[in-house]
């Protein structure tokens, strides 16, 4: 059993703070954990907008606060996103993310992320070096 503390993580270099992107994300379970997913807590500053394309995860959202959109760049169409909404990128959708307010996500990534990873140009993670840790 694994028990983790937000409060505590957020402490630790487990809290990977991304300044310029004007995201905050909580990794709460990593690759490490062989969970075969990870699951983060990330915090999304009002008026942000953020490109993203994750071509080598899947990801699933759930809005726990906040109010802003998402749009589908490959169909143009937008949602809206506010507190218990949750969206799953199971086609590796390229998408537009705006927080009209901030936004408090939990997200789960499969495969899981190490908590290193920066995104690319592209707005993607690079793919897994070593799989065996999912």
């Amino acid at each position: 059993m694994i028990i983790r503390d937000f409060n505590e993580i957020v402490k630790t270099e487990r809290n990977r703070v991304v300044a310029d992107a004007k995201w905050t994300s909580v990794r709460m379970l990593l690759a490490e954990d062989k969970m075969g997913f990870s699951f983060h807590v990330t915090f999304l500053e009002a008026g942000s907008e953020h490109t993203f394309e994750y071509k080598n995860h899947f990801e699933s959202v759930y809005c726990m606060q906040g109010i802003g959109s998402i749009t589908d760049l490959a169909t143009g169409e937008t949602h809206a996103i506010h507190q218990g909404v949750m969206y799953a990128l199971d086609k590796h959708d390229r998408h537009v993310l705006r927080a009209d307010e901030g936004l408090i996500m939990a997200c789960c990534f499969n495969p899981p992320v190490t908590g290193t990873e920066v995104h690319s140009e592209d707005g993607s993670y690079a793919a897994p070096a070593a799989l065996e840790n999912a």
